[in-house]
């Protein structure tokens, strides 16, 4: 299971962007985190591509979900609501991006491991 954002780890930081110009703020091979819902998110994501650059989406619908791990996004980032669907739908079509469910607190682990997700995302890992 993945765990991104937990005190006793060391782990991958995601840097929130909405335009290239905040990608110079960004540490080098850093993961970068874009919103579905932004404008011109599809030319956005090509220009990461062509360079690239690793990222995660953070998506609200299932449609959205799968047009995520088509576009060759290393994250999925979700809400509870999502996850036994998403995480389902993931395992079927055998996806390449790996599905986060954001969580506050440690507790909220072991619900998302006995479901069988991927990973889950503290609010520490995201910048």
């Amino acid at each position: 299971m993945i765990i991104l954002g937990h005190k006793f780890f060391e782990h991958e930081k995601l840097y929130t962007v909405s335009s290239f110009e905040q990608i110079k703020n960004t540490p080098t091979n850093s993961t970068l985190l874009l919103n579905f819902q932004e404008t011109d998110i599809l030319n956005f994501i090509k220009d990461l591509k062509e360079n690239s650059i690793s990222f995660a989406l953070e998506v609200q619908s299932i449609k959205e979900l799968i047009f995520a791990n088509s576009f060759g996004a290393k994250f999925i980032l979700i809400e509870e609501f999502l996850a036994i669907d998403a995480q389902k739908i993931a395992n079927e079509y055998l996806f390449d991006s790996k599905i986060l469910v954001k969580i506050n607190s440690e507790e909220e682990i072991e619900k998302f491991a006995l479901l069988g997700i991927d990973g889950v995302v503290f609010n520490e890992a995201i910048c």
